[in-house]
């Protein structure tokens, strides 16, 4: 039997996180020998003039005037931050728990939207936030396992909520090869900020290159998922199977950089995908 929307926004869903995931990878492995800025600025400025080629084959204007407007100059903003901050933590923390503590983003769009738009939450809904966060502070151990350095996860959580949630008033009209182009430009700002701070760059060796174009390669394949699934089926239906990156993401973690996430980033991960889940299918 074919698949209904969504099924289909589910797969599209799911393929998007684990491609998110392997892109995690490469820029974590990429950044072992080059300046982190380097790394987000080669895979923003390729994975940008991708897209940008893209749009001016389907007859696209590259600079619309609709990037300027306000909703879309907050997005970047957000965009950037989020970008900047999330790559400095899966540099600099374990990739295990920066994605664990990334998957409280949802609940914070839910939050957003309540505060800024002005939609009606229900009292599950703000239940749910309340343990999701709470699952972010087991995560983070407040106290005398307290690393500073997973503030930066949180501060990438917040910028990727502030983006989700500005999108929502951004201007119709754009297209997917637009936002993408504008996404990845705005990835190669994070990086030109940093490596402006930091320095550093210098020429990438072999392996290096290649770890660079596999961060683009899947960063562009889970963007373009993302937007089919978004796309596809119920919101309701589909956002849920955001959570499957931490699966995919601690998988890698553990395979690829021996991390062996505790008991309390466990609790913490089952907390916020828990209540994540049961959020966002509450009407």
């Amino acid at each position: 039997m074919p698949l209904t929307d969504n099924q289909r926004g589910a797969l599209y869903m799911t393929a998007s996180m684990a491609g998110f995931a392997v892109e995690d990878v490469f820029v974590k492995a990429a950044a072992q020998t080059l300046p982190l800025g380097q790394v987000l600025l080669t895979i923003g400025l390729a994975g940008m003039l991708v897209f940008a080629a893209m749009a001016a084959r389907a007859g696209e204007a590259l600079l619309p005037p609709a990037f300027l407007s306000r909703p879309m100059l907050i997005r970047c903003g957000f965009e950037i931050t989020g970008r900047l901050f999330y790559g400095l933590a899966i540099t600099l923390t374990a990739l295990s728990t920066t994605s664990a503590i990334l998957q409280a983003t949802p609940l914070v769009v839910v939050a957003g939207a309540a505060l800024v738009f002005g939609e009606r939450v229900s009292l599950q809904r703000w239940l749910a936030v309340l343990v999701g966060f709470a699952g972010v502070l087991v995560i983070l151990r407040p106290g005398s396992d307290f690393s500073a350095l997973s503030l930066l996860a949180v501060i990438g959580l917040l910028g990727f909520a502030g983006r989700d949630l500005a999108t929502r008033a951004a201007p119709k009209g754009l297209s997917n090869r637009q936002l993408g182009a504008l996404g990845f430009a705005m990835l190669a700002a994070a990086g030109a900020v940093l490596l402006a701070v930091t320095g550093g760059a210098h020429l990438p060796s072999p392996v290096a290159m290649a770890h660079l174009a596999g961060g683009t390669v899947f960063g562009m394949l889970g963007y373009h998922a993302l937007t089919y699934a978004m796309r596809t089926g119920d919101v309701s239906a589909v956002t849920p199977f955001r959570y499957t990156r931490l699966v995919f993401a601690l998988a890698l973690a553990m395979a690829l950089f021996g991390e062996r996430p505790d008991l309390a980033t466990w609790i913490g991960a089952a907390l916020v995908v828990g209540s994540g889940i049961f959020a966002l299918t509450q009407r």
